[in-house]
């Protein structure tokens, strides 16, 4: 029997709560860190509950420690309603394993009721913008289009969020990324607070970004090492092209 330390991937649940047909996000580590940054910001705005965290042989063996608080690197969280989840990854990820980790992710989301899931990231870029775009199936970036967020023409998405893309579209759930240009070289808020206020439009949620957007510094400082490695992975792996 292989050691359950040692297994492909599986799911951990902390608390067995029924939910609500969830919208599921998730933010996985890519350019300025606005997927676990604006991620985070939502499980703390929103009050969330971890619910789970993912444990699998083709994660790197390393903990995430946060104003001195040990954690699991990938987790998954829900708010009080049980309408929302967030999955949130502060790890990077190799291209070995990927598709485990992504089946995993994608057959806990079903087995919960979900049709839909929301990965926001970033592309690499040296200014931020201020605007958000969005990659999906027609009728899905109408809907998008309709709240002020613009379709990308024409590009690549590859790594994680790729990956559960292109899975979702072999599967009953409608996959989005919600996608903004945020520094490539260190933690970039005010594009993970564009992400926020992207998602408020979207799904009609009331987050309020000024903390985000204020704490530029201390998240800069708290996420520095993180940003680092991130940087270091990405000269042999860009995940993002438009």
């Amino acid at each position: 029997m292989q050691d359950k330390l040692f297994s492909n991937c599986e799911i951990y649940e902390i608390k067995k709560d029924v939910l609500n047909s969830p919208i599921v996000f998730a933010g996985f580590v890519g350019a300025g860190l606005v997927g676990p940054l604006s991620v985070g910001y939502m499980i703390d705005k929103l009050g969330m509950e971890e619910i789970a965290y993912i444990r699998s042989r083709h994660l790197p063996p390393s903990t995430v420690f946060m104003q001195g608080r040990l954690r699991h690197p990938f987790r998954i969280y829900t708010n009080k309603e049980k309408t929302i989840c967030a999955i949130i990854c502060e790890i990077t990820l190799q291209m070995e394993g990927l598709y485990d980790i992504i089946s995993t992710i994608l057959n806990w989301v079903e087995k919960r009721g979900s049709h839909e899931i929301v990965i926001l990231d970033g592309v690499a870029s040296t200014t931020h913008d201020g605007k958000a775009f969005c990659a999906a199936e027609e009728d899905l970036c109408r809907i998008m289009e309709n709240n002020g967020i613009n379709m990308i023409p024409q590009g690549f998405v590859t790594g994680v969020a790729g990956g559960l893309l292109n899975e979702c579209l072999m599967r009953k759930i409608q996959g989005v990324t919600l996608l903004v240009k945020a520094n490539d070289k260190r933690p970039d808020p005010l594009a993970a607070a564009t992400l926020v206020d992207a998602v408020n439009r979207a799904y009609d949620m009331k987050i309020d970004t000024s903390d985000l957007r204020k704490g530029k510094k201390k998240i800069g400082a708290d996420f520095k090492e993180l940003s680092e490695k991130y940087t270091e992975h990405r000269k042999t792996d860009s995940s993002m092209y438009m």
